[in-house]
């Protein structure tokens, strides 16, 4: 399979890897990668299966989350077998899995929304994360979600808190043929899901980001997924920011997220601090 994958920042900057989630593709991190190329990292935004053109295989059994990481886990081999790992939404669901998976290719892993696998999977009944996670139901059906979804996807991306803007460009990046009910296959495959895999801990240095204005991910499994990481971690909350922080927040995103990377790098040291919201 080919990924399409884009890149900036210094060519001797440590690699960075940008998992997005959905319905996006790499170019939701479009407000992000230039606070860290400033900082000296070397950035490598994917698109990920099934929003890959060349990469689009049919049939949810390939959309399983240990396919997902090991796709992440090809591309990190190729840019040298080691990489910080940025994940928002199913990014973040890839990132957990590959650094409890691999973690001799994850140098520092952190999470944007999406709380560890074993946290969310535990809130799911025993919070009101299973309410919030209605819409992971409605697309276990056939065709229904596609043809709701090609009316109604703007509009319930605007809802959550995206851009009208954001919505259209994200909407747009799914009408080539078979690209929404790749994205779909994704949700598709959590049955698929072994929970007691989705229970391994990680074991690298870890930041998780949520904000508390997201519609989509309840309090509790946020709170749960300390429990599930044996290495140095940090939690920080962006106030009054919905889920979709790489855009809406690049910048405080950037204030807790750079030194991080710096913490755990030897080559995310550069010429700029990403500094606080203006």
């Amino acid at each position: 399979m080919a990924f399409n994958v884009t890149e900036a920042g210094p060519a001797d900057g440590e690699p960075v890897l940008l998992l997005h989630g959905f319905p996006q593709r790499s170019d939701s991190w479009d407000a992000l990668v230039p606070l860290l190329t400033d900082a000296g990292c070397r950035t490598i935004a994917m698109d990920q299966r099934g929003y890959s053109p060349g990469a689009r295989p049919a049939g949810r059994g390939a959309y399983r989350i240990s396919e997902l990481a090991a796709d992440a886990a090809a591309v990190i081999d190729h840019y040298g077998g080691r990489a910080h790992v940025v994940g928002h939404d199913w990014g973040a669901a890839v990132a957990w899995t590959l650094a409890a998976a691999q973690p001799d290719r994850v140098r520092s892993l952190t999470a944007l929304s999406v709380p560890h696998p074993g946290a969310f999977l535990r809130s799911l009944v025993t919070s009101r994360q299973g309410l919030r996670s209605w819409y992971f139901v409605l697309f276990q059906l056939p065709w229904l979600p596609e043809a709701l979804l090609r009316r109604g996807l703007v509009a319930a991306l605007v809802r959550s808190g995206q851009s009208g803007e954001r919505a259209e460009r994200d909407a747009a990046g799914l009408t080539a043929r078979g690209a929404l009910t790749a994205a779909l296959n994704w949700h598709r495959a959590m049955p698929l899901l072994n929970p007691r895999r989705a229970g391994e801990p990680v074991r690298r240095p870890t930041l998780f980001v949520w904000s508390d204005g997201d519609v989509f991910v309840d309090r509790a499994g946020v709170e749960r997924t300390e429990r599930y990481v044996r290495a140095p971690y940090r939690f920080e909350t962006l106030r009054g920011v919905s889920h979709w922080i790489p855009e809406e927040a690049p910048r405080e995103l950037a204030a807790v997220l750079v030194p991080h990377l710096r913490r755990w790098s030897t080559g995310c040291a550069g010429r700029a601090e990403a500094g606080p919201p203006t």
